[in-house]
């Protein structure tokens, strides 16, 4: 037999052989044979019989567990087969922790050890109790709009929604006797990434594998960052083709809306929390490809996500909330609805990669499509048309501030900098005074001054810490 999963074959015995031991305690078992080749020939080994007396010990002493040791012989050779079990508890050697993974051996670190570890205590990532977060500290935009989501679900009783926030936490099994869970703070604060980095998604269009045109960045609470993914790409990621039936026109775009909503959903809800990447989605002219961080559930390959399978969430609390307010099935079927919304599109399905720690789901755009938003050169962009809207919106609302005086007056009390900077900070109200100042071509400080000005006569305010917050252009009275 040749090495497996199961199966090490060493000529000789070295203490760092121990690691191999570790290593096949915290997979699935196994047997190391001393004194065979690579190939499994018996070439004998010496000192058999005093390796058969020191190797349980020294095994115990140095891993703590216990192996049976057998001395065997072919051909008159010697050699010693060492059987190890698949052990509930981690097993570490020297302070490290090895796993075997096929006919490999490997040293567990960050992420991975992180999952082995919660796995032995029969916990998840999500489920871990954090100190010094109380509920205070949640968000109470983010907790009334699971009530809101979650009274249209009618999957919560309307019982446990009338209670306090701290009893609806509860009810939703988010907390570990004074402790909220990992799940609460990712679901509910305002800012997760003060405790967990990488909790955020990064969107950018870009015209090549390596030419990024633009970029977003989406932050706050889960259900924030689903409902702005999602708004973002349909208004400004995406190009929107036009097609007639009959007199009536009709708006398409590249990807169903019930497949790229799910797409997000399953990026953020079942994503690995332990690896500290953001979700990245890139948009193509041709393509839309979301990567996360991800594991399929212990024996499930790709083909296994692709069929009938039952539900096993990576984060089964995450999940359970997500589901109480209607945003996913607790059945499995989120693979299963992408393809299904395609197909009733005509659009072409999906197409899924996973490797450890990788999953890629890409949504190629139909040819139709393509033709369509390659021949009509009068299709906008959604996102210009949205700066449009923007810049319209602007306009409505500093017109309802300073009336028909508006081109005269305006200029007289701010300056054209600072209408600019108004103008910016309304169409993104996340950006940085660094981006500020990019946009004007001035200096970061010459932006900070201008911005501390606007600040002080009451036209914008800061909303939140300065990262994750947001810009807020006021509208009451000014000087």
């Amino acid at each position: 037999m040749l090495e497996s999963q199961n199966i090490e074959y060493k000529k000789s015995w070295r203490d760092e052989h121990l690691k191999w031991i570790c290593g096949f305690a915290n997979a699935d078992g196994g047997k190391i044979y001393l004194g065979k080749d690579d190939n499994g020939v018996v070439v004998g080994l010496k000192d058999a019989g005093k390796l058969l007396e020191d190797l349980p010990n020294k095994i115990r002493d140095l891993l703590g567990i216990l192996v049976p040791v057998d001395l065997c012989e072919a051909d008159g050779k010697p050699y010693l087969e060492i059987e190890v079990e698949s052990y509930p508890t981690p097993i570490s050697y020297r302070g490290y922790y090895y796993q075997r993974s096929g006919s490999t051996l490997q040293e567990l670190k960050g992420a991975s050890l992180d999952r082995f570890l919660l796995r032995r205590q029969g916990r998840t990532w999500d489920s871990v109790p954090m100190p010094g977060v109380g509920f205070r500290d949640l968000s109470q935009p983010a907790i009334q709009r699971f009530r809101e989501l979650a009274t249209q679900s009618g999957r919560l009783n309307p019982t446990d929604l009338r209670e306090n926030d701290a009893g609806l936490i509860e009810k939703l099994n988010l907390t570990e006797g004074n402790y909220l869970k990992r799940a609460a703070l990712v679901l509910f604060h305002k800012d997760p990434e003060r405790f967990f980095s990488g909790i955020f998604v990064k969107i950018g269009y870009f015209r090549s594998q390596s030419d990024l045109v633009y970029h977003d960045e989406l932050h706050g609470d889960l259900f924030t960052q689903v409902a702005r993914t999602v708004d973002l790409l349909m208004t400004k990621y995406f190009k929107a083709a036009i097609f007639y039936e009959g007199i009536q026109r009709i708006e398409r775009f590249p990807v169903p809306s019930i497949a790229l909503r799910e797409a997000v959903l399953n990026a953020l809800v079942h994503r690995d929390y332990a690896v500290h990447a953001p979700v990245q989605i890139r948009v193509y002219d041709d393509c839309l490809k979301i990567w996360n961080p991800a594991v399929l559930p212990e024996g499930w390959t790709l083909e296994s996500l692709l069929g009938e399978h039952s539900s096993r969430p990576f984060n089964p609390y995450v999940a359970n909330t997500f589901f109480r307010a209607g945003e996913i099935e607790a059945w499995g079927r989120g693979i299963q609805r992408m393809f299904e919304a395609c197909r009733l599109a005509n659009m072409p399905e999906p197409q899924i990669r996973y490797e450890p720690n990788d999953f890629w789901l890409e949504f190629p755009f139909s040819p139709a499509y393509r033709e369509v938003i390659g021949n009509d050169r009068s299709v906008k962009n959604v996102g210009e048309r949205l700066d449009e809207r923007l810049d319209e919106r602007l306009d409505e609302r500093l017109d309802e501030r300073l009336g028909e005086r508006l081109g005269e007056r305006l200029g007289e009390r701010l300056g054209e900098r600072r209408v600019a900077i108004i103008r910016l900070m309304i169409k993104n109200p996340n950006i940085t005074v660094t981006e500020v100042g990019k946009n004007l071509g001035i200096s970061r400080t010459a932006a900070d001054k201008n911005i501390q000005v606007l600040k002080k006569k009451g036209w914008v305010r800061r909303i939140g810490p300065a990262k994750g917050g947001q810009w807020e252009v006021t509208e009451d009275k000014h000087e």
